[in-house]
């Protein structure tokens, strides 16, 4: 289909050309539409008494004009092979340095943005970290801005396998490209514990038991680490660069980032696997 494109508009391009450069046959052309048009008048009038010889005359012309097109071709071949460059060479050539078909076919390669996801895709088994000491989430500061996190279930070996490799490969690329050392807060969660949150206002969740991808062990809110401290608010400059580059490492390996919700979830990610819960 491409080469049949290519090929009608190189013909029409050259044909345009020959209009416009050379006088000589735009003559040919007047004179041709000119005698055709005679040629049909005749036709129509003396159809039934003159078929035969009509038919004969246009096999005539119809000769007489292949030869006259084939000599114009003999005669400026060089300046019709000069267009045919000018024609296909810019969109072969950018067809080439793209490296994509003309057709818009979907090309994934510069989906993975480096050799660690590369690495996660092609199924490196990343290693879930030693629980940290339940005081770092019981502190006073912890506390005020997430309340219950002292219940909160870490537990790595209670989320889904193919989400915890995505996780786990965000919290390495936060660590070794931007220098951010990140824990998990909250990983899978109960429908009894999800009604508990629901209870204490939207400003702490709006979804209800089996409304949220922590019951199926599909979702995980994450923090930082600071001095060994746990730095969860939003007012800390460093944290909320954190969470940005967060977002965008995390999404990078498949992961939805709750800070692009309307009441935003920064800390938040999720793995939606397709049939899991229906919204």
């Amino acid at each position: 289909m491409f080469v049949l494109v290519v090929a009608l508009y190189f013909l029409l391009a050259c044909g345009v050309a020959g209009l416009l450069l050379f006088p000589a046959a735009r003559e040919i052309v007047y004179l041709a539409l000119v005698k055709r048009r005679q040629q049909i008048g005749a036709q129509v009038q003396n159809w039934r008494d003159r078929r035969s010889e009509t038919t004969r005359s246009l096999s005539q012309n119809l000769q007489a004009s292949r030869l006259s097109s084939w000599q114009f071709i003999k005669r400026h071949q060089w300046i019709l092979l000069a267009g045919m460059a000018v024609v296909l060479v810019p969109p072969l050539t950018a067809w080439m340095l793209s490296g994509k078909t003309m057709l818009g076919s979907y090309d994934d390669s510069g989906q993975v943005v480096n050799q660690q996801i590369a690495a996660l895709l092609e199924g490196e088994q990343l290693v879930p970290p030693p629980p940290l000491p339940p005081e770092v989430f019981t502190t006073q500061e912890v506390a005020q801005v997430r309340p219950m996190l002292d219940t909160a279930s870490r537990n790595w070996q209670a989320l889904d396998a193919d989400f915890t490799q995505r996780l786990l490969m965000t919290f390495k690329i936060m660590k070794e490209k931007h220098g951010y050392d990140m824990v998990i807060i909250e990983g899978y969660r109960s429908p009894e514990r999800q009604n508990a949150l629901a209870q204490m206002g939207g400003s702490v969740t709006n979804a209800k038991a089996f409304q949220s991808y922590h019951q199926y062990g599909l979702a995980a809110d994450s923090a930082f680490m600071r001095s060994g401290k746990l730095v969860i608010t939003e007012k800390d400059p460093w944290a909320m660069r954190g969470y940005q580059l967060y977002g965008e490492v995390a999404e990078s390996v498949g992961l939805t980032w709750g800070g692009r919700w309307k009441m935003m979830d920064l800390g938040h990610v999720e793995f939606r696997k397709p049939g899991v819960m229906k919204r």
